[in-house]
């Protein structure tokens, strides 16, 4: 009778930490579902393009110099000067692409609504226009980190031989990661986009260092 009592109480009672959790999971719930994934990518779109874009092109330099070039110096040289230029030219590049998508999307707001401004800027809010600033502060340090991979990569490594299987296998393991982590941020699916990434990877090595492998050794025979 008093089991029977006591499990009663219990039933009526709430419990604080039952009530605690669930409600901690509500929360994580709520947060989750207002993320804005469309406004996310916005960002994660420019940070993918310039962490792939530094980490395949910067490697695929060294290695085509490397395919000429045996010299250590040659080919840091060579992925330096990739580094610079390629983080100007990512950072100008997605500063202008977006300014003009900005202004293109503003404009055709403006057709939309009548030039009316309180309506404007309710629609503004609403759709999310993309930032030029974000997107190329975003371009410009992933292309950095993604360079810097391959050039810290081959900076230690006198022989020829192990400087390139060292540089591939780094920018293997990079690609698998930056695959994985931008699935994980824009909720798809982690295995495909590793294999997307690596593939591409790989195929722009391996074109760079076999063209200018062939084209090295006809400019060297003429010589």
């Amino acid at each position: 009778m008093a089991t029977s009592t006591l499990s009663h109480a219990e039933e009526v009672l709430p419990n604080p930490a039952k009530n605690t959790d669930q409600k901690q999971i509500q929360v994580t719930e709520d947060h989750t579902n207002n993320i804005d994934y469309v406004q996310r990518a916005q960002w994660l779109r420019a940070a993918v393009l310039g962490a792939n874009d530094g980490l395949v092109s910067v490697s695929s330099l060294m290695m085509g110099v490397g395919a000429v070039k045996k010299d250590e110096r040659a080919m840091l040289l060579a992925g330096f000067a990739g580094l610079v230029a390629g983080t100007c030219g990512m950072a100008i590049g997605e500063f202008v692409a977006v300014c003009t998508q900005y202004e293109v999307e503003v404009g055709q707001m403006k057709r939309e609504m009548n030039n009316e401004e309180k309506d404007l800027e309710m629609g503004m809010e609403k759709r999310g226009l993309p930032n030029p600033l974000q997107a190329t502060l975003a371009s410009a340090v992933s292309f950095s980190i993604g360079a810097l991979v391959p050039l810290l990569s081959a900076a230690f490594i006198e022989n020829y031989r192990t400087r390139v299987i060292v540089v591939v296998a780094m920018v293997s393991l990079a690609l698998v990661v930056f695959g994985r982590v931008v699935a994980q941020l824009g909720k798809t699916h982690k295995m495909k986009s590793c294999v997307r990434f690596l593939l591409g990877g790989w195929i722009a090595m391996a074109i760079t260092f076999g063209l200018t492998k062939l084209l090295g050794a006809k400019a060297l025979d003429k010589e």
